[in-house]
C-alpha cells in the first residue's frame, strides 16, 4: 500500500461488464454509464510483432512530456554480529495480519516464535525470542546507498526473500530512473548469508506466498532516451519528436530481463520470450507486468524465476491459494489535450466490441478551430478525462511452476486497495467508487464477476451519493462497505445469490471506519477516524460493531482519541488482534496543544465493548539536538509478551501488566 499505503501487480483478458446504476447529483453531474466491451488478450507472433506493437501503442500514448508529465491533474478527494546458538523452543506467536488465511503477505517483521526477523535501515536482524537478543545481523545496502531504503521480507524455514524497493518514483520522468529494485533470498541457518539477488528491470509493485512458493509482480516503463527539443518548442513539436524516438526504439527497451547474481558473485542474465509476452486489444505500449515464481525452499533457478509478462499496467495485488490477481486502476491524467478524448458524447459499443480502457484515450490531435466567415474562430473541442475503468486479470496458481493466465475482467470505477477484491465460491467480488469528469459526483457499487471467464453475473449500486469508498471487508457470502463525505454508512450486503447481491442494511455514524477487521461471530471491528456532523475529522477511533443482523447493524462501542492518527488506517499490518484474549493493539500517535506521544495501544475487545488497557511507549532517541519518540509500526504476540517495532529497537512487554521486560536497540 506505497505512499502512504504499501505497494501492491499481474495478470490478462476482458469481458463484458456494467455500471452502477447512478441517477443525476444536485451539485454535479453524475458519473456517466459506461458499457464495457469484451477484449480478447493474444501473445505476440515473435518480436517483430512485439515491436511493432508496443512501438505504435508507446508512440500513440507518449506526450509532450513523455509517458505522463510534469503537469498532472489531481484527483479532488491520498557488519555482522557473532551468531549465538539459537533457541529450539517456539512459542505461541501471532503472524502478519493477512487478507486471506495462508496466503502470506510482504512485512516489515516476520516470527516463528523461535525468532524476530526485521529489516531496517538496510540491515537484517535476527533477534531470538528466548533470550529476546540479537543473534545475528546482515547489511544488505552498500557503501553509497541510503540506509532508508525501503524493504520488507517473507519468510519460509530458514529462508527470507527480502523485498528492496530502491529508486522508486511517483512520475514518470523524460528517461524513466533506474530502478534499484531487487529481491535477496537470505539463508537464515547461522549466520545469516545472501544466496541470490535478482535485479528485475521495474519496480517492485507486491507479492504474495503460499507454502514457500513466492509470487513477484514488477512493473516495467520502456527505456527510451527522448530528445531534449529546444526551449521555444511547442507542445506539439515536443510530442512528435518523442513519437518519432518511440518508433525507433528497440524491443530491448522493453523487454523485461532479470539479472541473478548467486552467492559467489557470479551474474547471468534472463529476459522473457517475445512469445511469453501477451497484450489485450488495447494497451498503451508504456508498461509491462512481469510475474516471476520463486519457492525459498528450492532457491533460485532459472527455471522458476523465468517471469511471464504482459503489456499492461498494474498497481494492486490480491491473492488466494489458487489465483493471484492484478488491477491497473485508471491512472491520474496529463493535461495535454493532445493525448485526451474528444467532449463529444460517444455511444455505447455493440455488445462483444472492445472498448479503450481508461489508461488508454485514443491519441487524437485537437482539431484546429476552423475561421468563420466573419473570421472568427469556431470553438475548439474541449478534451474531458476518460470514464474510470479498472481491469482486473487472474493468474492460476494452484500448480507448481509459472503462473497460468485465466481469465480478465474490467469494471467501471477505481478500486481503494486489495480489500476491494474478494474470491468466493467461483466468483470475485470488486467494490469500486465511480467518478463524475467534474469530480463533483460520485457513487460506489459492487460487481460480482465469475472468475473463469471473469463476466459479470451481477451488481449492487447506488452506495454513497456523493461520496467514497473508506474501507472494504468481504467475509464468506457478506460484504461490508464504508463510505464518507460528511457521515459514515456502514452498507452490510448480503451476496449468496451472485446474479442478485443486495443491501441488507445500513448504519450511518459521524466520522468512518478505514480498516475492517472480523473479530468473531457477529462482530466487527471498524479502525478510523472520528468526525463532526459536517465531516471535519477529529482523531482515532475504534468501533466495534454488532453485524450478527444484516438488516440492522449497529455500533455497540467506541473508543476515542482527540487529535491522533493510526497507522492502521491505511496499512493493516499495522493492525494486531488477538481473539484468544481479545486483545488488539495499534499504533497511535496523537498531536495538538498536548505534548506529542508516538506509541501503541492496547485494548481488551469483548463480545460488547472496547477497553483501553494502556499504551506501549519506545525510550526517546536524541538525533543530533532534537529528542523524539519513535513511532510504533507494528506489534506481535510471543508467548506471554507484546513485542513491538520501531525504526529504533524492538521493546518486549508483559501482555498482562503492560511493564517493559526487555529494549533491544538497533544501534
Amino acid at each position: 500500500m506505497k505512499t502512504l499505503t504499501r505497494t501492491a501487480t499481474a495478470a490478462l483478458a476482458l469481458v463484458t461488464a456494467t455500471a452502477a446504476c447512478t441517477a443525476t447529483q444536485p451539485g454535479g453531474t453524475a458519473p456517466a454509464r459506461q458499457r464495457l466491451g469484451a477484449v480478447r488478450l493474444v501473445a505476440y507472433n515473435g518480436c517483430d510483432d512485439m515491436l511493432a506493437g508496443l512501438r505504435e501503442h508507446a508512440a500513440r500514448n507518449v506526450g509532450p512530456w513523455g509517458f505522463g508529465g510534469p503537469m498532472l491533474m489531481a484527483r479532488r478527494d491520498t557488519a555482522a554480529a557473532v551468531p549465538e546458538a539459537k533457541s529450539t523452543i517456539t512459542l505461541e506467536h501471532s503472524t502478519t495480519n493477512t487478507h486471506e488465511a495462508g496466503v502470506d503477505e510482504p512485512d516489515l517483521v516476520k516470527t516463528d516464535g523461535a525468532r524476530v526477523v526485521t529489516v531496517t535501515g538496510g540491515v537484517l536482524r535476527v533477534i531470538d525470542a528466548a533470550t529476546r537478543k540479537v543473534t545475528a545481523t546482515l547489511k544488505l545496502t552498500g557503501g553509497d546507498e541510503p540506509g532508508f531504503v525501503p524493504a520488507d521480507l517473507l519468510m519460509s524455514g530458514d529462508r527470507a526473500l527480502v523485498l528492496m524497493r530502491g529508486g522508486d518514483i511517483m512520475f514518470k520522468s523524460i528517461r524513466p530512473m533506474t530502478s534499484d529494485t531487487r529481491y535477496v533470498l537470505v539463508d537464515l541457518a547461522g549466520q545469516p548469508k545472501v544466496l541470490s539477488t535478482i535485479r528485475p528491470r521495474g519496480r517492485y509493485v507486491d507479492a504474495r506466498m503460499v507454502g514457500s512458493v513466492v509470487r513477484l509482480v514488477t512493473r516495467s516503463e520502456p527505456d527510451i532516451q527522448l530528445p531534449q527539443p529546444k526551449d521555444d518548442a511547442t507542445d506539439k513539436d515536443r510530442r512528435r519528436l518523442n513519437q518519432e524516438a518511440v518508433r525507433r526504439a528497440p524491443i530491448e527497451a522493453w523487454l523485461p530481463k532479470v539479472e541473478i547474481t548467486d552467492a559467489s558473485g557470479a551474474k547471468r542474465e534472463l529476459s522473457v520470450p517475445c512469445e511469453r509476452v501477451s497484450h489485450p486489444a488495447d494497451y498503451t505500449g508504456a508498461s509491462l507486468l512481469a510475474v516471476h515464481t520463486i519457492d525459498l525452499a528450492q532457491g533460485v533457478t532459472d527455471a522458476g524465476t523465468d517471469p511471464i509478462a504482459l503489456a499492461a499496467d498494474g498497481d494492486i495485488v490480491y491473492g488466494t491459494g489458487q489465483s493471484l490477481y492484478v488491477a491497473s486502476n485508471p491512472r491520474w491524467w496529463p493535461v495535454d489535450p493532445a493525448v485526451m478524448e474528444d467532449a463529444a458524447p460517444v455511444p455505447d459499443p455493440p455488445s462483444g466490441t472492445a472498448q479503450a480502457p481508461a489508461d488508454e484515450p485514443t491519441p487524437t490531435e485537437p482539431t484546429p478551430a476552423e475561421p468563420t466567415v466573419s473570421g472568427t474562430p469556431a470553438p475548439a473541442r474541449t478534451p474531458v478525462v476518460p470514464p474510470e475503468e479498472t481491469e482486473v486479470h487472474r493468474f492460476d496458481i494452484g500448480r507448481p511452476g509459472a503462473p497460468v493466465y485465466a481469465s480478465s475482467g474490467k469494471v467501471p470505477g477505481r478500486l481503494l486497495n486489495q480489500y476491494s477484491l474478494s474470491e468466493y465460491d467461483g466468483h470475485l467480488r470488486v467494490a469500486t467508487t465511480v467518478t463524475s469528469g467534474d469530480g463533483e459526483s460520485s457513487v460506489s457499487g459492487v460487481h460480482v464477476l465469475r472468475t473463469s471467464d471473469m463476466a459479470e453475473t451481477g451488481r449492487v449500486g447506488g452506495l454513497g451519493q456523493d461520496e467514497r469508498i473508506y474501507s472494504v471487508r468481504f467475509i464468506g457470502p457478506v460484504g461490508y462497505c464504508v463510505t464518507f463525505k460528511q457521515v459514515d454508512p456502514l452498507y452490510t450486503l448480503d451476496l449468496r445469490d451472485p446474479a442478485a447481491p443486495k443491501v441488507t442494511g445500513e448504519l450511518k455514524i459521524t466520522g468512518y471506519s478505514a480498516y475492517l477487521h472480523p473479530a468473531g461471530d457477529g462482530r466487527l471491528i471498524g479502525i478510523g477516524q472520528e468526525a463532526s456532523d459536517k465531516g471535519r475529522t477529529l482523531g482515532t477511533q475504534v468501533s466495534l460493531f454488532d453485524v450478527g443482523d444484516p438488516a440492522a447493524p449497529r455500533r455497540l462501542s467506541q473508543l476515542f482519541q482527540k487529535d491522533s492518527g493510526s497507522e492502521a488506517e491505511w496499512d493493516p499490518h499495522a493492525f494486531l488482534y488477538w481473539p484468544k484474549t481479545g486483545m488488539a493493539v495499534l499504533p497511535l500517535n496523537t498531536y495538538g496543544q498536548d505534548a506529542e506521544r508516538n506509541g501503541a495501544v492496547v485494548l481488551r475487545i469483548t463480545d460488547s465493548a472496547i477497553t483501553r488497557v494502556g499504551m506501549i511507549e519506545h525510550p526517546r532517541k536524541r538525533q543530533s539536538d532534537i529528542v523524539y519518540q519513535p513511532g510504533i509500526q507494528r506489534s506481535m504476540v510471543i508467548g506471554d509478551a507484546i513485542w513491538t517495532l520501531s525504526d529504533t529497537g524492538v521493546q518486549v512487554n508483559d501482555a498482562a501488566s503492560l511493564a517493559r521486560r526487555s529494549w533491544i536497540p538497533f544501534g
